[in-house]
């Protein structure tokens, strides 16, 4: 089992910045690639950014690419999305997920491909 915390979210202005955390429970989240979905109001939920296992590979949705960075500290049991350059059309719940059926670098895209959730947090982009 793993449990899965989000923090970080809140209001911020257009062009600016948010860290979102996500923290794990459980002795598998090494063994997890890590994902990003957002949900916008009205709207289905969509693939942001995922991690592989051991943070060597990420990939990302393409309307977020060159503003957010995901990483992750297995240390920590942490994942981490930085947002630069916010957007109104990031305004959505964020949510955190992991995927213990992962090999190697591999990383889904899809929700069916993971099997832990978070609740999810706010982020809100005021124009």
């Amino acid at each position: 089992q793993v449990q899965l915390v989000e923090s970080g979210g809140g209001l911020v202005q257009a062009g600016g910045s948010l860290r979102l955390s996500c923290a794990a429970s459980g002795r598998i989240f090494s063994s997890c690639a890590m994902g990003w979905f957002r949900q916008a109001p009205g709207k289905e939920r969509e693939f942001v950014a995922a991690v592989s296992r051991s943070g060597s590979r990420t990939i990302y949705t393409d309307s977020v690419k060159g503003r957010f960075t995901m990483s992750r500290d297995n240390a920590k049991n942490t994942v981490y999305l930085q947002m630069n350059s916010l957007k109104p059309e990031d305004t959505a719940v964020y949510y955190c997920t992991a995927d213990w059926r992962a090999l190697g670098i591999a990383v889904g895209t899809t929700e069916t491909d993971y099997e832990y959730w978070g609740q999810g947090t706010q982020v809100t982009v005021s124009s």
